[in-house]
């Protein structure tokens, strides 16, 4: 309700606009970043031997709004990430729903004309005819002549299509037989002269309601070859008059609510959200929305190029989750993406948009409580309780935080459908064991019982945290113990966590270097493993020794982390390297701020510097990730590492201080005083901050000006 209430306040802002031009934030924005594959060997990190290609970003183009039902996007591809690779060369539709991810896209649409049966539909298109801001998207599709504009509102598109010659007849095809999952089910229906309306179900069902600016004369359906070559497809086709539009112009304007409801709630959010605007109204109201988002933050200072790269990445972070709730209704959200992005990007949510977070967090206790009576996880391990802990203790607290409680202590000690994997062997052994095999491909899947256990035993940390919040005692000193399970995984012989086998043996077929998806880690090796789980620094350090000799021994691995080269394995989710550290997935981002912790805060400074320099904006187009940016995950590492501001255990209400890549940063997040954080500025009346401590967030609540300054000695 609030959404819907915000977006219309700015669509009467209209008539205030200033007449003096200011630099906007959103023009710093490129949502190309991301879109982009790495193919060359000094990128990847190792030589390509596969036709296929490695896994990019998977960042997609489009138009949408922040944590909004609707993407309105271009495919290029399913099954492919997020749809959309620069690379390719044809486009055969636009989506309404997008994760950057290997889901979603329901939906798609395509303006056709002529005869678009002889061959497969999909359109040539130019980079040079190509543009993206935030909210909005624009592309020639070649074929058709017909220049494609998209804008959105939080649960509705708006497609202008803009035809080189008018006189053509508009069609628009629906493909509702594809999508990046499984289509169950679809429909499509004329409702009067210029309505239609349908749907597409996959996982979830997803309703639509179209209303034209020309008339529509039919809807039928038409065989076409795919566009990717495999069959035949099924597809049906609008029909529209050949004449220009009721607004007296030659382009077709059309206004698409959503709903995941219903054909009727999409009915209804279409007129509350969209009504009689047009194009460029809510085009700006999709701005001024960026806009007032990437204010909170604003930074001197910096490279052109730094400052496009944070506000590119501090945009890219606050697209997901999404709404799932109509307009009048409490606002709900998607699962976040938890083993992903608990360790920046849920956080950083918290800090721009503390409504947002605190709604996600109602929606994921009421489904829990429907489920099962467990918190929903997500892909592998836990990790809401993560969440929940971090935005508790930073004072973001406008939930139900008993009733978070309840589903997150079942999913931390009963086993069940819908709770922690392989729990119960957890709690009587306190570790998970790993298959004791010899030779296993790294594509094989299994428990990866190291990388499970670690996990846990943080998540265990975590909800003794909140047990702590709600008083019951008895839960947290459990929990407490248990979050020291870590320890039955480390072998002092080696350094490293490593599998055991049933027996309790250590697993014989270990090599830190090779890579698996899922065997004994995830989508990892040993090395990246190194110290974690964050929540017992003096606990894991006390693995290696006491003392001077541990700290020597703790910095020798280090060196050799960040030195010892990649072995040229060539795993499709495993780029960009330094050394063994792998930036392009995130179970290692910790490791660059590990010196810190041992005294050493300038040689972690040398290392997250190269990673803001060389891991956002890669290949020949300068447009790619050294990895996926999995929901946020990628681009909220950037902007808090660019701030200065790590959260090393995001479920305590701290941050680990490094150096602010600009000059000064001002931070005015909801709710809290103004912040400005600024690089060495000795003599200056700014409260002192000491690069490599942890910094609690009760200080910066208190708000001032603080100078980040590294230690005169070590």
């Amino acid at each position: 309700m609030e959404r819907c209430r915000k977006f219309l306040f700015f669509l009467l802002l209209l008539s205030a606009l200033p007449s003096c031009r200011q630099e906007r934030l959103t023009e710093l924005v490129d949502p190309f970043l991301g879109t982009a594959t790495l193919w060359e060997k000094e990128d990847l990190g190792y030589e390509r031997h596969r036709k296929t290609r490695t896994w990019g970003a998977e960042t997609f183009p489009g138009a949408a709004l922040p944590n909004a039902m609707v993407q309105a996007t271009p495919v290029t591809q399913y099954h492919s990430g997020s749809g959309y690779q620069y690379e390719d060369s044809t486009i055969c539709a636009f989506a309404h729903s997008c994760k950057g991810h290997w889901n979603l896209c329901h939906l798609p649409m395509l303006p056709v004309r002529g005869d678009f049966t002889a061959l497969d539909y999909a359109s040539p298109y130019s980079h040079q005819r190509e543009d993206a801001r935030p909210g909005y998207y624009r592309v020639y599709l070649e074929r058709y002549g017909t220049d494609v504009e998209l804008t959105v509102t939080p649960r509705c598109a708006f497609h202008r299509y803009t035809f080189v010659s008018p006189s053509d007849s508009a069609h628009l095809l629906l493909d509702l037989t594809r999508s990046n999952e499984r289509v169950v089910d679809f429909g499509v229906e004329r409702v009067d002269a210029y309505a239609f309306r349908g749907w597409q179900q996959t996982g979830e069902t997803m309703y639509f309601y179209a209303v034209s600016d020309r008339e529509v004369t039919g809807i039928r359906e038409v065989r076409t070859p795919r566009p990717d070559g495999k069959g035949t497809a099924r597809v049906w086709v609008v029909d529209f008059a050949e004449n220009a539009s009721r607004e007296g112009t030659q382009a077709l304007n059309l206004r698409i609510g959503f709903s995941f409801a219903s054909c009727e709630k999409a009915r209804e959010n279409l007129a509350r959200e969209m009504a009689d605007k047009d194009f460029g109204q809510i085009r700006w109201a999709a701005d001024h929305s960026w806009e007032e988002l990437l204010s909170h933050i604003r930074v001197r200072g910096g490279t052109p190029r730094e400052r496009s790269l944070f506000y590119s990445n501090l945009y890219r972070s606050q697209l997901w989750p999404c709404l799932r709730s109509d307009c009048g209704e409490e606002n709900r959200y998607t699962d976040p993406s938890f083993w992903d992005d608990h360790r920046n990007k849920l956080i950083l949510l918290g800090l721009l948009q503390p409504e947002v977070a605190c709604d996600v967090v109602k929606s994921i206790t009421e489904r829990g409580e429907k489920n099962g009576g467990y918190m929903p996880t997500f892909f592998h391990g836990d990790h809401a309780s993560t969440f929940v802990a971090g935005l508790w203790g930073r004072g973001i607290r406008d939930f139900d935080l008993e009733r978070a409680y309840r589903l997150l202590l079942k999913n931390a000690t009963v086993p069940g459908r819908g709770g922690r994997r392989y729990l119960k062997e957890y709690l009587e052994r306190g570790w998970i064991s790993d298959k004791d095999s010899v030779g296993i491909p790294y594509w094989k899947e299994f428990k990866a019982g190291v990388h499970k256990t670690l996990e846990y035993a943080y998540d265990d940390y975590a909800t003794a945290l909140l047990a702590r919040e709600v008083g019951d005692t008895a839960s947290e000193q459990i929990l407490m113990e248990r979050s020291r399970n870590y320890r039955h995984l480390f072998d002092a012989s080696t350094g490293f966590w490593r599998g055991r086998n049933e027996r309790g043996e250590w697993l014989k077929d270990f090599d830190p270097y090779y890579p698996y998806f899922q065997h004994m880690w995830r989508e990892s090796n040993a090395w990246n493993l190194l110290f974690y789980p964050p929540h017992d620094v003096p606990g894991l350090f006390s693995l290696y020794g006491s003392g001077a000799a541990a700290s020597s021994r703790i910095e020798a691995k280090l060196d050799s982390l960040f030195s010892e080269p990649w072995r040229g394995y060539e795993v499709e989710n495993l780029t960009g390297f330094i050394g063994q550290y792998c930036h392009g997935n995130q179970p290692g981002h910790h490791l660059p701020f590990v010196y810190s912790l041992i005294g050493k805060p300038r040689r972690s400074q040398e290392i997250i510097d190269t990673c803001l320099d060389r891991f956002y904006d890669m290949g020949a187009d300068r447009l790619a990730y050294a990895g996926m940016d999995d929901a946020g995950e990628m681009s909220s590492w950037y902007v808090l590492s660019a701030l200065g501001l790590y959260t090393w255990s995001p479920a305590d209400p701290e941050y680990l201080l490094t150096r602010p890549l600009f000059d000064r940063v001002v931070l005015d997040f909801p709710g809290r005083p103004r912040v400005t954080l600024c690089r060495e500025a000795p003599g200056r009346k700014h409260r002192e901050l000491t690069i490599g401590t942890f910094v609690p967030d009760s200080l910066l609540r208190q708000g001032g000006v603080f100078s980040c300054s590294f230690p005169d000695t070590l």
